[in-house]
């Protein structure tokens, strides 16, 4: 049987493992997917899952219950030696060891790309994780109960400032959010008020949301000013240390929560790591069928690459990227994901492997509770309607049919009851109570 290693369980890496089990007969290949955590987080709901509108359990796909054929192993692939098709895998807990395979499927997504601004590495947090939702949300909450108990002040200001640097989709639709969250909090703290509430964004670029027109993105800009949020054009974060926002204007305030989703970069171990080849941007070199090619052009046997850590050609014309590769976003890594699968079985049979073609379907965004936008080609459309959009869309777009149900049944349960404003802030030290009173020997 082929031994096929699927390194990464996101959307490539999970969509090309369910339907490898979908095209290959049993006996026809044995699949091994590795990744660090046992479950694909679907990433355009972690603004909602922080905001309080989604459950955390229900924005992520359990990869055992749903990959029933393909031997899923929770560790890290650290090193790939592809000249003798071995991989190291290295657990959280025990001894590393080589894994022998025949095809290797790289798919290990995207991280956070930072700057060395002082501060940042210290006091942001990103966006591209569940647990990172979940302690945004839960330091919100926590904060506008500690400001409840304080005079109005520089210590309750800090308290109660927002900060996200970036104004792209991640950082705008986060932005949003918590300040449609922000708004249901006061409503709990008689003695807040919206004035008490700073929201900033941050963005170089002198406009945000490069996916949608300029009239769409200042549509958005006009419809958060209107909400109390402050959007800083052309304007850089200089410094963050202690949490003292100074900007390169000249404006200094302080926050207590700074959000950092300025861009993604492919992951860095494929580049360090591997001897697979890689572009100037660290991505994977592939050609548009999803195998990995060198700088003459030529297949690399046994290697493919999909997903934000490829250059993956784009072919629709579509792309904004000066390269002319696909834009690192789900909609791309799914479809490629899906692609991969066919390519694979095409190719363990003889045949064919058939490019990755895909027409960009559009761009949607959540901008809190009853406010969307929506961008395809000219066609803009905001507010009510392209919220229900934004909904329909990725509420359908997320994987498996239970994990759809639980995500409408939050909808569902939110509309009549209204969202969960409860934080649990004592989960970042669950055993700070247990230690406070449990007994320890004498001397």
């Amino acid at each position: 049987m082929r031994r096929i290693l699927i390194v990464g369980g996101g959307y490539a890496g999970f969509y090309t493992a369910k339907k490898l089990e979908k095209h290959l007969a049993r006996g026809e290949a044995e699949v091994t997917m590795v990744d660090p955590v046992p479950y694909m987080t679907y990433q355009p709901f972690l603004p909602e899952v922080a905001a309080g509108s989604i459950d955390p359990r229900h924005a992520i796909v359990d990869h055992r219950r749903h990959l029933k054929r393909t031997n899923v192993v929770t560790a890290s692939v650290t090193r790939i030696d592809h000249a003798s098709k071995q991989a190291e895998i290295t657990p959280a807990v025990g001894e590393p060891w080589m894994q022998e395979y025949d095809d290797v499927i790289v798919t290990a997504g995207a991280v956070t790309r930072t700057f060395p601004i002082p501060g940042v590495a210290d006091q942001a947090i990103g966006l591209k994780a569940i647990e990172e939702a979940m302690w945004i949300r839960d330091r919100l909450v926590g904060n506008f109960a500690k400001a409840a108990n304080l005079p109005a002040g520089p210590e309750r200001d800090r308290l109660l400032t927002v900060v996200v640097v970036g104004g792209g989709f991640a950082g705008i639709e986060i932005y949003a959010e918590l300040r449609s969250f922000a708004s249901a909090l006061l409503g709990r703290y008689p003695g807040l008020s919206s004035d008490d509430v700073h929201f900033h964004l941050i963005e170089a670029m002198g406009r945000i949301m490069p996916e949608v027109s300029l009239k769409t993105a200042g549509w958005v800009i006009k419809n958060l000013e209107q909400r109390d949020a402050k959007i800083h054009l052309d304007t850089q974060l200089a410094s963050a240390v202690d949490g003292k926002i100074e900007l390169s204007t000249g404006e200094t305030f302080e926050s207590d929560l700074i959000v950092w989703t300025a861009g993604v970069m492919a992951a860095p171990m494929i580049g360090k790591t591997t001897d697979l080849p890689t572009d100037q941007r660290g991505r994977l070199t592939v050609q548009a069928d999803l195998r990995v090619i060198d700088a003459d052009g030529n297949v690399v046997p046994g290697a493919w690459g999909a997903g934000d850590v490829a250059a993956v050609p784009d072919l629709s014309g579509d792309s904004p990227l000066p390269d002319s590769t696909c834009v690192p976003n789900a909609q791309h890594a799914v479809r490629q994901g899906k692609r991969m699968a066919k390519n694979l079985a095409a190719d363990i049979r003889g045949e064919k492997p058939v490019d990755y073609f895909h027409h960009y379907a559009g761009a949607v965004a959540g901008l809190g509770l009853y406010v969307g936008a929506f961008q395809y080609k000219k066609l803009g459309i905001t507010g009510l309607i392209a919220w229900f959009m934004h909904r329909g869309y990725h509420g359908f777009a997320m994987p498996m049919w239970e994990r759809k149900a639980r995500v409408f049944s939050n909808w569902i349960v939110n509309f009549f009851w209204k969202r969960d404003l409860v934080g649990i802030p004592a989960r970042d030290e669950p055993r700070a109570a247990f230690a406070s009173v449990a007994a320890r020997p004498k001397g």
